[in-house]
């Protein structure tokens, strides 16, 4: 069984989401039922056996509202707080620093995804011991129209072997750190991966497994998560 390190970025301001920019606005901060997104993200990996850590970054004006708030259960949860940074890949890249040596794999998977169930989190880490480095996705199911900046459509763009990227996306330990050491932006670790020239393998993820971006995503992902089942434990999620 690979050990995984999980990683769970909630740095980012949340401007789509409409955040007034304080902690209790950020989309991240958002409650579904009695507990804010992020919680119900780290809830996803706090059970397994195959997780060896797991880290959930936040803006450094967050930490300490985070602390006063959930820091007693997140340290029942064994998660560990890291300051994050102005884009979502350096707030990965200082995650990068705390992972243990004991991780074979590094996992990582938006704070604001809460709803992707533990079978799909099975494939994705197996694949990922397997490879070396996979992520979930999801086949691009609707008709895509190019848009000029005047919003009329240019051209139809053919979805054939077009996919949507979810997470986890779960990679060799050394293959992610070699990533980003690379230097560079990107708006998935994935991207990074490919950068190197190292094949990602594909995923089917789920169609519920949505990412929060606006209020009215709240009461969706409240519905997904009450149909999931519970969380698993591992490989063949045992004790379920």
């Amino acid at each position: 069984m690979a050990k995984v390190s999980v990683i769970v970025p909630a740095a980012g301001a949340g401007k789509r989401f409409g955040s007034s920019g304080a902690i209790l606005g950020k989309k991240v901060f958002q409650r579904i039922g009695d507990r804010p997104v992020f919680m119900c993200a780290l809830e996803l990996f706090a059970s397994r056996r195959d997780v060896v850590q797991t880290m959930l970054v936040v803006a450094e004006e967050d930490v300490a509202e985070l602390d006063r708030q959930f820091g007693r259960r997140l340290g029942l949860m064994g998660v560990d707080v890291v300051v994050g940074g102005p884009t979502r890949s350096q707030s990965v890249r200082n995650a990068l620093v705390e992972v243990i040596d004991a991780a074979d794999l590094i996992c990582v998977h938006d704070a604001v995804r809460p709803c992707v169930s533990a079978q799909r989190i099975d494939a994705v880490f197996k694949q990922a011991e397997k490879t070396g480095a996979a992520i979930l996705a999801w086949p691009v199911r609707g008709t895509l129209k190019m848009a000029s900046h005047a919003g009329v459509i240019e051209r139809t763009v053919p979805r054939e072997g077009l996919w949507e990227a979810q997470t986890p996306q779960v990679f060799r330990r050394d293959l992610l750190r070699q990533a980003y050491a690379a230097g560079g932006d990107a708006t998935d670790d994935a991207h990074l991966v490919e950068r190197l020239g190292h094949p990602v393998s594909l995923v089917m993820g789920e169609a519920w497994n949505i990412k929060i971006t606006t209020p009215a995503d709240l009461a969706l992902a409240a519905a997904v998560i009450q149909a999931l089942p519970g969380p698993g434990t591992g490989p063949d999620n045992q004790g379920r």
